[in-house]
Order: C-alpha cells, then sequence, then structure tokens
C-alpha cells in the first residue's frame, strides 16, 4: 500500500495546554518538519494516493503524463484564486486524519479528497472521520468509537480565528454523521474494498448497537501567524446559530470538544512543495 507514517514523527506534542474563553483546554503541538528526502518522497507519494491511487493513474490520466494529469486535473491549482486556499485545506485535513490514524490508533479511510469534480473546492460533510474497534476482530462493542474533527488553515495573513472557525462548523457535525458514513461505505465499495465497506455498517446504527461518539476541533497555524490571543478567545459556548447569524447557541458537543492547535514554521511554503514533489515523483 502506497501509506506511510514516517513524517508524523515530526509532529510534537509540546505539552502546552491553553485554554479558551469558556475554560476549555487546548492541545498544542509542534510539527517539526525537516529536509529529509526520504522521509519527504514517502510522504509525497503517501499525499498523492489521496488523490488519485498510484494504481490507477495510468489508466486514468489518458494520453497525459502522470505529473500533467495530477496538475490540471487533480490537485489544487497554486496560482488560481482559490487554489492556494483549498491547497491549504486539503494539506490540513490529511495532516488531521493522519494524526487520528498513526498517533491516535483510528482508522481513517482515505476517500475524500479523490473524489471531487472541481478539483479547486472543497469536499462537502465533516472533515476527517475515524473509527476505533474495542475488539481486534472488529466485531460490536459499546466501547468503539467514532470520532469526527473539523479542521481549518491559517497560513496567511487573514485575521480570522481558525481555531474558532473549526469549532463552529464542528456544530454541524453530529447532524450530518449519516451522510458522511454513507458517502465513506458508497466509496469504499467503489473501491472493491467491500470488507472495509462492511465495517462502516457498525456505526450507521447507533440506536440499536451503541458506540461512542467524539468531537474535536483543529487549527493548523503556520508559526508567523500564530496568536496565542486568538486562540484563547475562542468560546465553544457562544456559536452562532447560522452562518451569518448574529444569535449565538453553546456548541451541541461542547463539553467534550477535543480541541487542537498544531502549528509549525513555514507552512504554505511546505504545502506547494509537498504538491510539486507527488507530481514530480508520481
Amino acid at each position: 500500500m502506497p501509506w506511510t507514517s514516517e513524517h508524523t514523527k515530526w509532529l510534537i506534542d509540546t505539552g502546552e495546554r491553553l485554554k479558551t474563553a469558556d475554560g476549555k483546554e487546548v492541545e498544542v503541538w509542534e510539527f517539526r518538519h525537516e529536509k529529509d528526502e526520504a522521509v519527504l518522497s514517502a510522504w509525497a507519494k503517501h499525499f498523492r494516493n489521496h488523490y488519485c491511487l498510484d494504481a490507477e493513474i495510468d489508466f486514468l490520466r489518458g494520453k497525459q503524463t502522470r505529473k500533467d494529469y495530477l496538475n490540471t486535473l487533480k490537485f489544487p491549482c497554486c496560482s488560481t484564486k482559490l487554489g492556494p486556499g483549498i491547497r491549504a485545506g486539503d494539506f490540513g485535513e490529511i495532516l488531521v486524519a493522519d494524526y487520528l490514524q498513526w498517533l491516535l490508533g483510528f482508522w481513517v479511510p482515505r476517500v475524500r479528497w479523490g473524489a471531487k469534480v472541481i478539483r479547486d473546492e472543497s469536499p462537502k460533510g465533516s472533515d476527517v472521520i475515524g473509527f476505533r474497534f474495542h475488539k481486534k476482530d472488529c466485531s460490536t462493542s459499546p466501547k468503539d468509537v467514532l470520532i469526527v474533527f473539523e479542521a481549518k488553515t491559517k497560513f496567511s495573513g487573514s485575521g480570522k480565528n481558525r481555531l474558532q472557525d473549526a469549532i463552529n462548523d464542528s456544530a454541524k457535525d453530529h447532524l450530518r454523521i449519516g451522510e458522511s458514513l454513507h458517502f465513506i461505505k458508497q466509496k469504499l465499495f467503489d473501491k472493491g474494498n467491500r470488507k472495509q465497506a462492511e465495517l462502516i455498517d457498525r456505526f450507521q446504527n447507533p440506536v440499536d448497537v451503541p458506540y461512542k461518539e467524539s468531537f474535536g476541533a483543529a487549527a493548523i497555524i503556520s508559526d508567523e501567524h500564530f496568536d496565542t490571543n486568538a486562540i484563547v478567545s475562542s468560546n465553544c459556548g457562544k456559536i452562532p446559530k447560522a452562518p451569518k447569524s448574529k444569535e449565538h447557541i453553546p456548541h451541541p458537543n461542547g463539553d467534550s470538544l477535543v480541541l487542537l492547535v498544531i502549528k509549525g514554521p513555514g507552512m504554505m511554503d511546505l504545502v506547494h512543495e509537498l504538491y510539486r514533489r507527488a507530481a514530480d515523483e508520481a
């Protein structure tokens, strides 16, 4: 398989814990990436396969080179108005997926990013969903866990509080779990992964076959745009009732919401370099 976890050794828990305006704990991690050619190449392959499996690219690309196919049809564009932001967003979601899978032990199906119709758009639905079975044989247990994370990035000088944006968006996750699970199941089935698709069944009937639910909000921020004051001003107890509403309500899962910040140097440059390498080395 094309997946690797080598780059996750650069994810370091700083031990620092911040408090939001409503007293919720925020874990602060650092992404201390290095110029390690072997790790970067393996990571680029891992990253590329989220958009198109290496085993399928030669059929899908037609008469284009692999590089041209990826750069013109699959990867968000580096130079359009929306492309760089979509690149940053996809990168952040995939990094959080890696965090959940390789550091916390969840199974995170990688079906979201390759299913795009328009490359310079974000996929619909919840950002990252992971599953953890309590029993090794994956038989059902009330201790099984489904986790849903919203991920937002800040690699430029916008004035937005991206952790608050992630908190706000995560308030919708409990409403769209059914659609998101169906999407994952369908895509796994389409790829011929029937056994994996069948595992999703277990999480589609929480009334008769209960399990634990966990929700999270993550902000991935470049060091030069990291602002502690913005992070601690975040508030799970006060989110907009609707996207542009001035009326506020508490987050439906605010008491148990997992809050995460990952910061690192030169993140936008890293994003563009990862996409370049992923295409060049295809």
